[in-house]
């Protein structure tokens, strides 16, 4: 099929390599601007930019879509299907319909659940043992249109946002190619999504960092995982910000009920939450150093057992 892509970070890449590999032609790509990245701010492209330019497709990079010639340009390049994959921007009527089989969309959730902008980080947040990627005939609405069709994955006890991330991907590519071949053959069965506010994965904010030792060890261990790799859980040792990639359920006798309590801080760096379980910090990064496992920062940073940390 001749198709225009709209995709702009990393978990896109996949499907366009995809849709590339396996006799698709990709008439162009459309990405958002490049910006400015890092403490230098230098001007940056989007992985999906150099991806498109490593195999000589055409990249457009309009800084808005709508009340813009988009639609016109998109139109021109007479593609059959469009395929947007986390592209950032709302997509108007004009481009939704621009192509014979629409637009069409991968979205990194077992849809109605977590529609929005960050489904793989809320799951793991909230806890959810399962997931998936859903193929969807893109509507009006935000993630509301119709299901081609849906991949399902179980989220391992320790796995961490960016670890789901990169599976998620590549499960997408996969399951973007079955979904068309089904398009392209007017085999695809399209199921109404559920009507109702099934809630929305919002943007992730620094504001989600701090670390409240009250909560229990699950919400504390899904924070942690769901924050990697940024913004990053943190918490305040010694008075310092700390910030704590890595984590493990342990269980260990305690008595009293302190949240952010240290139950050991010798070799291993243990902590009391607010159901009275407890956590191993396995991984974590002072101010200003890199990322490192407990015990190494043990050696530079005492802790007194019994110390409360947090905020």
């Amino acid at each position: 099929m001749r198709i225009v892509f709209m995709g702009t970070p990393d978990f896109a890449v996949p499907c366009l390599e995809n849709l590339c590999d396996t006799g698709h032609e990709v008439a162009a790509v459309f990405t958002q601007p490049d910006k400015p990245v890092g403490r230098k701010q230098l001007l940056t492209p989007p992985p999906v930019k150099e991806f498109a330019l490593s195999r000589g497709i055409e990249v457009y990079q309009p800084a808005r879509i709508k009340n813009s010639d988009v639609p016109e340009i998109i139109k021109g390049l007479k593609p059959d299907v469009i395929v947007v994959v986390a592209y950032g921007k709302i997509l108007p009527k004009e481009v939704l319909e621009a192509a014979p089989y629409g637009c069409i969309n991968v979205h990194a959730s077992l849809l109605p659940k977590y529609r929005g902008a960050a489904p793989i980080q809320w799951a793991v947040l909230d806890g959810e043992k399962e997931t998936g990627v859903c193929i969807m005939q893109m509507d009006e609405g935000l993630d509301t249109g119709d299901i081609i069709l849906c991949e399902k994955t179980h989220i391992g006890e320790n796995e961490t946002s960016e670890e789901l991330f990169d599976r998620l991907s590549a499960i997408g590519a996969e399951a973007l190619i079955e979904a068309l071949e089904l398009i392209e053959k007017g085999e695809a069965v399209k199921t109404p999504q559920p009507q109702g506010d099934f809630g929305y994965a919002k943007m992730i904010t620094k504001e989600l960092c701090p670390i409240d030792w009250s909560r229990s060890a699950c919400e504390i261990h899904n924070q942690v995982r769901g924050l990697q790799t940024w913004p990053v859980a943190q918490t305040v040792i010694n008075g310092k910000v700390v910030k704590i990639h890595k984590t493990v359920h342990c269980d260990c006798a305690v008595d009293g009920t302190v949240a952010g309590r240290v139950i050991e801080s010798g070799k291993r760096l243990i902590v009391q939450c607010g159901d009275s379980r407890c956590l191993e910090i396995l991984e974590l990064q002072p101010q200003g150093k890199k990322r490192m496992i407990a015990s190494a920062f043990l050696q530079g940073n005492k802790i007194d057992k019994d110390t409360v940390i947090g905020d």
